[in-house]
């Protein structure tokens, strides 16, 4: 039975259950804090003995046979195999994350990781969980605790969580909690020049100039009278700024993420080429392509300052200056700006130009597509007025603006989407490799459409699925692909919040065209779409296209060519379903393929048989669907005449296959040739006049 072992405070043992183990006895207490302090590696008789019983404690006169009785108790009070005999020694047969001193060891240093990136909020929840850990000193019942280094190290280490963890609560802009602690910290290490740098900031941030300045000086002659020397350059920056009057939080630095960017080097390459040449880039995609992480980046690799400016959380279009002051670390509006002062308040956009006038930076713009219209007019302003500016950012559409660079994000290709799930998939299952399964491996990037977000939802069910198994429940992905990072915002957890992300802001016609859209296999013509999708088609299929719901690609003589993800089509299925709306799509499908087939009948025995022969290829997905309406909703005479009119392309183009398979279901609608007829009228059994 897997247990928990507790030494940051007395010594506990947990079940899986969270049932205490019992453990009697200073000495069994002892014993057990010095196997785990080791985290499962051996520990020699001798060591542990010196562990139970210290120089100044007396020992007894058999200390070998004692410890051997004492382990025997040990076992007997964790159950079997709990401790195991090792080669001169003894030790716990425990992963060290089942210790919580070696759990908090690992939170503890994933916290600073995310602290030194970037991510306070990470940060904040990482070392909270680390510090929520403790429950007393360090291997509190180890006799000799005072003199143990690992004692001494953990405590060296809760120390410094707990002041991460303050400044991560500071970099949140909750600097008014953090002063009480903060204060007794700095305190107790009257000549810590850090600490005392983080107490100066959170005074500033929490509205306390006048006792910054006051700890500022304390510290100055402290470190004068003892050390005799100066404060160091943070120090004395910190005092330059509070001095100025200058109370503006520091810009939040770019988010440094805690996974590998896979693939995209020539849209890297190409991205940086667009950034040198145009002061707007756009990126467009569809929901889960990577917009943001690609962005983030360009902008790291950009010589230049860059913010970020995260918009998803932005509610409201005259939000969107605040949330940039926010993000540059402009001074706030201050009273002085508003009514109360005896004049109008500021305009936020105002004093963001202002702020900007003089900035050679890059600013990115993250998800715009909920607040298009006053992220486009912010980066309009912005770029006029700010000649060094320049924009990046990040949508489902272009922003509109004129010199504006779009630069589409498709898929990843299947080789990088492989990489990202192998590498995805080994942080969760040790080991794995996309060559113990490769063709479901490559089954699930291809059916997933090679969106990143997805094969990252999918790598996360590696832990209790194979690949195969993954593969084979994709025709019910948005059931499945539901284990996001708990961190992330709601509308990427799962991969239908994904998609409703991207739904939810359609007008009713958009919905219907998309929904319809769905029934097309294999991409779809205009004249088709207009067919299925009735009246208006043209303009919001463009709409669509921009939004990058539906892709369009250019097909030559036949024009436009568009299509859906397989994970949109999915999507819009349900929704089709969900709207009582699908029989009369397949319905209007059908009759327009119906009329395709007719027409290339023909086309095949004239002039332009090449031209036909290749369309009627390209529509092959189309026909066949078409047919399988016809056979399931028993339409006898479309089916007919579908298989009548395709059966010379399928002579012509190899397809004879789909001559034996579509036939005889089309044959089967008919009546029975072997049925007897029915008696001609007047006949004895035949029904009278009505």
């Amino acid at each position: 039975m897997t247990l928990r072992y507790l030494v940051l405070g007395p010594a506990r043992a947990r079940r899986a259950d969270g049932g205490p183990a019992p453990l009697s006895g200073a000495r069994l207490r002892a014993l057990l804090t010095a196997l785990a302090a080791a985290g499962g590696r051996p520990v020699a008789a001798a060591d542990l003995a010196g562990d139970v019983w210290p120089p100044d404690v007396p020992h007894p006169t058999d200390a070998p046979a004692a410890l051997q009785a004492l382990v025997g108790r040990l076992r007997r009070a964790l159950g079997p195999g709990a401790v195991a005999t090792a080669p001169g020694g003894y030790r716990l047969t425990a992963d060290p994350d089942e210790i919580d001193l070696f759990r908090f060891e690992r939170l503890a240093a994933e916290g600073r990781t995310a602290l030194d990136t970037g991510a306070p909020r990470r940060a904040a929840e990482l070392l909270g969980r680390a510090l929520a850990l403790w429950r007393g000193p360090a291997l509190a019942d180890l006799p000799a605790r005072e003199a143990d280094p690992l004692a001494a190290r953990a405590e060296r280490r809760r120390a410094a969580a707990h002041r991460d963890r303050l400044a991560a609560e500071v970099a949140l802009g909750r600097a008014e909690g953090a002063l009480p602690d903060l204060a007794d910290l700095a305190s107790a290490a009257p000549l810590d020049e850090p600490l005392h740098a983080l107490l100066l900031r959170a005074l500033r941030s929490a509205g306390h100039p006048a006792r910054a300045l006051q700890e500022y000086e304390d510290l100055r002659t402290r470190l004068a009278e003892r050390l005799g020397t100066d404060p160091g350059p943070e120090l004395r920056r910190l005092h330059a700024e509070l001095l100025a009057g200058d109370h503006r939080p520091a810009p939040a630095p770019l988010p440094r993420p805690l996974t590998r960017f896979i693939g995209r080097e020539r849209e890297l390459a190409a991205l940086a080429a667009a950034l040198e040449g145009h002061r707007l880039v756009t990126l467009t995609g569809p929901g889960g392509a990577g917009k943001t992480r690609l962005a983030l980046e360009a902008a790291r690799a950009a010589a230049r300052a860059a913010h970020l400016v995260e918009l998803g959380a932005v509610h409201e279009g005259h939000d969107v200056p605040g949330a940039v002051l926010a993000a540059i670390g402009a001074r706030p509006l201050g009273p002085s700006a508003g009514p109360s002062a005896g004049g109008a308040p500021r305009d936020p956009l105002t004093v963001l130009v202002e702020e900007c006038a003089h900035r050679d930076a890059l600013l990115v713009l993250d998800n715009c597509e909920h607040v298009l219209d006053a992220a486009a007019r912010l980066a309009e302003t912005l770029l006029t007025a700010c000649p060094r500016l320049t924009v990046l950012a990040t949508g489902r559409e272009p922003l509109g603006v004129t010199g504006e660079r779009v630069h589409a994000v498709g898929p990843l290709t299947r080789p990088e989407a492989l990489r990202l799930l192998e590498d995805r998939g080994a942080a969760v299952r040790a080991g794995f490799s996309s060559a113990q399964d490769p063709h479901a491996c490559a089954e699930i990037c291809r059916r997933l459409d090679g969106l990143p977000l997805a094969v990252e939802l999918a790598a996360a069910r590696l832990t209790a699925l194979t690949p195969r198994q993954i593969a084979d429940r994709l025709d019910d992905r948005f059931r499945l692909l539901t284990g996001g990072d708990r961190t992330a915002p709601p509308r990427r957890r799962t991969l239908r919040a994904v998609v409703d992300w991207s739904w939810d802001p359609l007008t009713p016609d958009e919905r219907r065209v998309l929904r319809r859209a769905s029934v097309f296999t294999g991409g779809f013509g205009l004249a088709a779409a207009e067919d299925v999708c009735g009246p208006g088609t043209l303009d919001l299929l463009a709409s669509l296209v921009a939004k990058s719901l539906v892709t369009a690609t250019p097909a030559g003589a036949d024009g436009m060519r568009y299509g859906l993800l397989e994970t949109i089509a999915e999507y819009a299925a349900e929704q089709l379903e969900a709207a009582g709306d699908g029989a009369d799509a397949r319905r209007r499908h059908l009759r327009s393929y119906r009329e395709l087939a007719r027409a290339g009948d023909a086309g095949l025995r004239g002039p332009r048989r090449a031209d036909w022969l290749r369309r009627l290829e390209t529509e092959h997905g189309n026909l066949g669907t078409a047919l399988r309406t016809a056979v399931r909703e028993e339409e006898e005479q479309e089916a007919l005449c579908l298989v009548l009119a395709l059966s010379w392309f399928w002579q012509q183009s190899g397809h004879q296959g789909d001559a034996r398979t579509w036939a005889p279901a089309a044959a089967a609608l008919g009546p029975d040739p072997f049925a007897p007829a029915p008696p001609p009228q007047g006949a004895p059994g035949a029904a009278g006049p009505r």
